[in-house]
């Protein structure tokens, strides 16, 4: 058939419909014929639309206009099995995807428009209080729909907001020696020392749940963080390694806790050198629901707010280890935190500066307890004071 210019049409053919419009019809590179998805008014934009696929074709462009019928639940799906990730972050997608992501899950991949990423993110944050979640979520879809460009299934990422991947978390709350001491006081004495571990040391959850009596030398204050036993979503514990490379560390504690860490491994650690150090009052491995109930009925007994998390005490071992005189490496060391920054690789935090981080750490304790001391001594002077294991030797 000729063209509207009177040539012999080389690629495609188009038939004109008894409604009087037209339908196109080309060749893929896999020889098969595929229709146009839409019919047109004339014949010349037939031509031209059958132009554009020759064009895409030569220029390695074409895509199967049947590879994006594909689920975006069995895409993610396959997506999760295929990598390998930690149990933690595996339970983390799983959710995201049941819970955040469920208005994608009967649609095909090339039905995800950005303008219905648009409307999700929108719905999501304004019926909903959940910012840092549907920026999790975002990058999660932005991710697998990258996958998805990657595999030639969808031309275009249709996941294009700017900064809405970022998650904008509030400010960290720092606890005062005081408060420290008071939450200390309040969760328990069989907790804590896990308190006192997640403050000065400053350890994670899970890397205090992985303790065992072989990582501790009482006598000169270290404790070897060399592994991590997070807890999942189903309540089970997962013995793994620590969060990064930098994870795997000694920490060199303040000399202030001796005391309290021979008591501990005196009265609640299990025996033998792969004793658990953290266990609860029925002989069972460290529960994140459990030790969560005492936190914040410690947390409330104490007055701090609502928003403060067991790992704020982290944050407030950083400041103080910073007021002690460590530098920032030290401090990242400490806290087994790893930096892409050029800058921090010409620096160098060995035993004995952190040893010396621990002592300056040391004095700083000692000296806010004391000031707190003389405080409650200038406002009650008549009233004998009692003695406190938090106080150190």
């Amino acid at each position: 058939m000729a063209n509207s210019k009177g040539r012999r049409r080389r690629f495609g053919a188009i038939r004109r419909l008894p409604s009087g419009r037209y339908q196109a019809r080309y060749p893929g590179p896999d020889g098969v014929m595929r229709p146009a998805p839409i019919t047109f008014e004339t014949m010349a934009d037939a031509d031209d639309w059958l132009a554009e696929r020759q064009t895409e074709i030569r220029r390695g462009e074409w895509r199967d206009p049947e590879a994006g019928a594909v689920s975006f639940r069995a895409y993610a799906d396959k997506w999760v099995d295929e990598r390998e990730l930690a149990p933690l972050t595996r339970d983390l997608y799983r959710y995201l995807l049941d819970k955040h992501l469920f208005a994608f899950a009967e649609l095909d991949l090339d039905e995800i428009t950005a303008p219905r990423v648009r409307e999700w993110r929108a719905d999501r944050l304004r019926t909903t209080n959940a910012k840092t979640m549907t920026a999790k979520a975002y990058r999660l879809l932005k991710a697998i729909m990258e996958t998805a460009v990657d595999d030639e299934l969808i031309t275009r990422n249709p996941c294009r907001i700017k900064g809405a991947g970022k998650e904008r978390a509030a400010e960290r709350r720092i606890a005062t020696v005081a408060q420290v001491d008071a939450l200390a006081e309040a969760v328990g004495m069989r907790w804590r020392l896990m308190v006192y571990l997640g403050a000065y040391g400053p350890m994670r959850p899970e890397e205090l749940a992985g303790l065992r009596r072989r990582d501790i030398d009482l006598d000169n204050l270290r404790v070897r963080v060399r592994l991590a036993e997070p807890e999942r979503m189903n309540g089970r514990r997962v013995q793994g390694d620590t969060k990064s490379e930098a994870g795997t560390r000694t920490v060199i504690l303040p000399a202030f806790l001796r005391r309290e860490l021979r008591w501990h491994l005196e009265s609640y650690a299990e025996p033998g050198p792969d004793g658990l150090i953290f266990v609860g009052e029925k002989g069972a491995p460290f529960r994140r629901s459990t030790f969560g109930r005492k936190w914040r009925w410690a947390r409330a007994v104490v007055g701090m707010p609502e928003g403060f998390r067991f790992y704020d005490l982290r944050h407030t071992g950083h400041t103080l280890s910073t007021r002690s005189g460590a530098t920032l490496k030290d401090t990242m060391v400490r806290a087994g935190q790893s930096s892409e920054k050029a800058a921090l690789i010409y620096q160098h935090s060995d035993d004995e500066r952190q040893a010396e981080v621990a002592a300056g750490l040391d004095a700083t304790v000692r000296k806010a307890r004391a000031a707190a001391m003389e405080k409650r001594r200038e406002k009650e002077p008549d009233k004998p004071s009692g003695t406190n294991l938090a106080r150190g030797e």
